[in-house]
């Protein structure tokens, strides 16, 4: 689907990333790889434990670079910011893996997740069932998907492959009629980016907004905006208790103390 922004030069270098994975590894030999990754950590049970227990679910990002923002974090350890993270209570990591606009590697999520116990979402832009077994090969437990660059038929077939391959799925909205698609997905975990892709600018008015809308069974995350521990305040007042963090983190000296100040202290 075109949108009309970054959105579709992203999705284009992924069509030729993927082309040329594919030369590499069919789907067959990544989905042979992902069986033998062993069990999934549980990325939503996870999330679910958390919120269960009255405590805010944090998916700790780790992340070098953005399109809207460049370079992040210069000093950049992905294994001492997991670790940081997992220590100073977070429920999740989410890992850049895409290279060309924001200076993830695909071992950078190996490594993460090598150096911790807790389920590991690969955040990346997910066009193509290849792309979802690739990811469980290299260790993802959950996978994100972007209902503004994809097809509902897109969406259910990358959904199924998620499920095929063990793999957890957060379906990222940023409108009402993609929430309205990610119900109809049947989807767990919604997250509602407060970013919108066309302008970047961010508004937490847009988690309050389409969360009234979102049914209760479903798991909320609010991604994107998130900055201090007033905004925390504000989302868990309104019955928002699962949170997607990045940048606030990654700007700080320490991210583990960050994400600690910000939703423990």
């Amino acid at each position: 689907m075109s949108t009309g922004t970054i959105l579709d030069k992203i999705i284009a270098r992924k069509q030729e990333e993927i082309a040329a994975g594919k030369n590499n590894y069919t789907l067959g030999d990544l989905q042979s790889m992902a069986a033998n990754q062993g069990k999934p950590r549980g990325f939503a049970r996870a999330l679910f434990d958390r919120v269960r227990d009255h405590q805010p679910a944090v998916i700790a990002e780790i992340k070098k670079a953005s399109p809207s923002k460049g370079v992040i974090r210069d000093d950049f350890d992905p294994v001492a910011i997991a670790r940081s993270y997992e220590q100073n209570g977070a429920a999740c990591l989410s890992v850049l893996t895409d290279q060309d606009f924001f200076q993830g590697h695909d071992d950078y999520l190996r490594a993460a997740r090598n150096a911790v116990e807790l389920p590991v979402i690969r955040k990346d832009f997910m066009i193509d069932p290849w792309q979802i077994f690739e990811s469980r090969a290299m260790g993802a437990d959950a996978v994100l998907l972007i209902v503004a660059a994809l097809s509902d038929a897109q969406l259910e077939e990358l959904n199924h492959a998620a499920q095929q391959a063990g793999c957890d799925v957060l379906v990222e909205v940023h409108t009402e009629e993609e929430l309205d698609r990610a119900v109809k997905l049947n989807a767990e975990l919604i997250g509602i980016n407060n970013r919108d892709l066309h302008t970047f600018e961010t508004s937490l008015d847009t988690t309050l907004r389409l969360s009234e809308k979102v049914p209760g069974d479903r798991m909320i995350i609010t991604e994107s905006g998130i900055h201090t521990a007033a905004d925390v305040k504000l989302m868990r007042s309104n019955g928002i208790h699962s949170f997607l963090v990045g940048e606030a983190f990654m700007r700080e000296e320490d991210p583990g103390a960050a994400l600690k100040a910000m939703f423990f202290s």
